[in-house]
C-alpha cells in the first residue's frame, strides 16, 4: 500500500519527540504553548554506584541507565529530574532523549567536584566562567532542559557569605552568555536554608536594580518535615510558606525528604502540591531516586546495568505524586508586579557589599597582563602544580608585597583588576611583583615550586590597557560537543520572563563559535533523506 506523501510526513514528524518550553513570568513558571502554570514533579537524580569515571560523574552519559530509569520516572509520575554533576566533554543524545520521550525535563547544576565555586575560597575566574560556557553549550541545544542552577548551598554560614558575591556574578555572566547566543534557560540557585544567613541569601538574589544579576528561581534545600506523623504546621513548611509569600521569582524544594522516619509516608510531597503550598511554591525535587552510601534512594540500580530493584519507598512515593493535583493559574489570566528588595548591607554576619558585584571575567585582559610582565611563570606543566602548595606560595608572596591587583575583599565591594584571572596567571603577576620587590635581582624570578622565566622586552609596555579589553561573555565555549539536537528556539518571545530572551543560532556540539547555525537534529536529518526518498519515488 503506497502512503501519500502527507501521511508519511505526518507519520515522520509524529515520532520525534519535542517538549513545550517552560518559561518563567514573575513568580511561576509557566509552559509557553499552553500557558498553564508549570510545577516541578521532581526528583535527585545521581547514580554513583558502578561509575567507571566517578571523578567525572555524568549519570546522562549512560544510555543503558537513562533508558532503564525514565520509564520508571515515568510510571512515578515525575516530570523534571535534578542532576548534579555532568561532564560537559560527553555524549549525551540518547540518555537526553530517553528522558523526552517519557516526558521529563532536566534541570541541571552547572557545577562540577572540580569546577565550582568554593565557599571557603571562592573566586569566578575565567577557568571557571570557560568550565561553566562548556557546561551551558552541551546541554542548551536539548528541548526538555527546563533551567540550570549556578550553585546549590555554596554560602552555608556567616564565614562563607562572601562566596554569595561570586555566585550572583556568575549568574550575571551566565545569563548574559546565554543572551548573547539567544539562549533561553532560566538560572537559579539552591540554598540550605540556613536560619543565620537565610533572609540575607533570599534578598541578595533577587535584589537591586541589574535584572540579569538576579536569580531567575530560588531552590531551598529543605529537610524538616521528619516524622509521618507531621503535619504542615509541625513541620515547619507553613513558616517557610510565610517567610517567601510575595518572593519576585520561582520557588522550589531544590530537595526535601528528610529520613530520620523510615520508610517515608511522603507527607511532605502532598503538602508541597496543596493549596497550603502551591500558591508559593512550584514543585521541589524528592532526595532521591537511587539507593548510595547517604541512604536516600528508593531503587537500587548499577551505572551500565539495565538491572533495577524497587525498594520499598518507591510504590509509596508514586502513589503519593501519582495523587497530586496542583491547582495553578493560566498565563493569560496571571498578574504580577514586583516586589522592590533590597540589599543586606554589609556586616558581622553578611560580608558582601550591596552595590558592587565582581567584574565578568576577560581571558584578553589576563593575557595582556602576563604580556606585561618581566618575570612570567615558566611550568612546563601547570596541572602538574598541585593547588594546595601553589596557593601556599602565592599567600608567602602576597604576605610581602601588595597584591591588591589579584585580589579582592567582599566586604568593602573591592575587586582587583586582574582577580579574575586564572591561577597560572595570577601566579606570574604574584612572580613578577616580587621580582621586582627585589630589584630584579639575579635569582629571583621565581619562589619555591613556582618556577618564573625573565622576559628581558615584554610585549605590552602600557599594563592600564589591559583592562580596556573585551570580557568573556562573547566568547566561545572550547567545548567540542556532547549534543547533537535541535535547539530550542524562542517559543515566545512576548511572554514576561526573568531569563534572558531566547532562541539559539549556534550548535552547542561544535561548541567553538557563538556564530554557528544549530546543525538540524536526528528526527530533522531524518526527514531530509526521507523527503529526498519521495521525491525519487514519486
Amino acid at each position: 500500500m503506497k502512503l501519500s506523501i502527507s501521511t508519511c510526513l505526518f507519520l515522520l514528524l509524529g515520532s520525534a519527540t519535542a517538549l513545550d518550553k517552560i518559561i518563567v513570568k514573575g513568580s511561576k513558571f509557566f509552559n509557553s504553548k499552553t500557558g498553564s502554570e508549570f510545577f516541578v514533579k521532581g526528583i535527585a537524580y545521581q547514580p554513583e554506584k558502578g561509575d567507571p569515571d566517578p571523578g567525572n560523574q555524568d549519570p546522562l552519559a549512560d544510555p543503558v541507565g537513562c533508558s532503564r530509569d525514565a520509564p520508571r520516572m515515568k510510571e512515578l509520575g515525575v516530570n523534571v529530574i535534578r542532576v548534579y554533576q555532568t561532564d560537559s566533554k560527553k555524549n549525551h543524545d540518547k540518555c537526553v532523549k530517553a528522558f523526552a520521550d517519557n516526558g521529563i525535563y532536566l534541570m541541571l547544576d552547572i557545577a562540577t567536584s572540580s569546577n565550582a565555586i568554593v565557599r571557603n575560597h571562592p573566586y569566578w575566574d575565567t577557568d571557571l566562567f570557560t568550565a561553566f560556557r562548556n557546561k551551558i553549550d552541551a546541554f542548551s541545544g536539548y528541548d526538555n532542559v527546563l533551567g540550570f542552577i549556578a550553585g546549590n548551598e555554596v554560602a552555608n554560614d556567616v564565614a562563607t557569605t562572601p562566596s554569595a558575591a561570586f555566585v550572583k556574578a556568575a549568574i550575571r555572566d551566565i545569563k548574559g552568555y546565554l543572551k548573547a547566543n539567544k539562549l533561553q534557560f532560566p538560572v537559579g540557585y539552591a540554598s540550605n536554608d540556613e536560619p543565620s544567613i537565610r533572609d540575607q541569601l533570599k534578598d541578595y538574589f533577587v535584589c537591586g536594580s541589574d535584572q540579569e544579576a538576579m536569580a531567575d528561581f530560588y531552590g531551598i534545600n529543605l529537610y524538616t518535615w521528619c516524622s509521618n506523623d507531621m503535619t504542615f504546621e509541625t513541620s515547619g513548611y507553613q513558616k517557610v510558606v510565610q517567610e517567601y509569600t510575595g518572593y519576585n521569582i520561582p520557588v522550589l524544594l531544590s530537595e526535601y525528604g528528610c529520613i530520620a522516619q523510615r520508610p517515608r509516608s511522603f507527607g511532605d510531597t502532598k503538602a508541597l502540591f496543596s493549596d497550603d503550598m502551591t500558591s508559593v511554591f512550584s514543585g521541589g525535587f524528592m532526595y532521591m531516586y537511587t539507593q548510595e552510601p547517604n541512604d536516600y534512594g528508593i531503587v537500587d540500580v548499577s551505572y551500565g546495568n539495565s538491572d533495577l530493584t524497587k525498594l520499598a519507598e518507591y510504590s509509596i512515593f508514586g502513589d503519593v505524586l501519582n495523587k497530586v493535583s496542583p491547582n495553578g493559574v493560566s498565563m493569560s489570566s496571571y498578574k504580577f508586579s514586583a516586589n522592590n528588595v533590597n540589599c543586606p548591607s554589609a556586616s558581622d554576619s553578611w560580608k558582601v557589599n550591596p552595590n558592587t558585584l565582581p567584574p565578568t571575567p576577560s581571558t584578553q585582559a589576563c593575557d595582556c597582563m602576563r604580556n606585561s610582565l618581566s618575570c612570567n611563570l615558566a611550568v612546563a606543566d601547570f596541572s602538574k602544580i598541585n593547588t594546595e602548595d601553589g596557593d601556599k606560595v602565592l599567600d608567602d608572596i602576597c604576605a610581602s608585597i601588595d597584591c591588591g591587583p589579584i585580589s579582592y575583599d567582599t566586604s568593602k565591594g573591592v575587586y582587583g583588576a586582574f582577580q579574575f584571572c586564572g591561577r597560572e596567571a595570577k601566579y606570574s603577576w604574584a612572580l613578577d611583583a616580587y621580582y621586582k620587590s627585589q630589584n630584579k635581582a639575579a635569582g629571583s624570578c621565581g619562589k619555591s615550586i613556582l618556577t618564573g622565566s625573565v622576559v628581558s622586552s615584554p610585549s605590552v609596555s602600557d599594563l592600564s590597557t589591559c583592562a580596556k579589553k573585551a570580557t568573556d561573555i562573547g566568547t566561545p565555549s572550547t567545548n567540542n560537543g556532547s549534543s547533537t539536537s535541535n535547539g530550542d528556539k524562542d517559543s515566545n518571545p512576548n511572554s514576561s520572563s526573568s531569563s534572558s530572551s531566547s532562541s539559539s543560532d549556534k550548535s552547542p556540539n561544535s561548541g567553538n563559535s557563538s556564530s554557528q547555525v544549530h546543525i538540524l537534529s536526528s528526527s530533522m536529518a531524518g526527514l531530509s533523506v526521507f523527503l529526498v526518498t519521495l521525491v525519487t519515488l514519486f
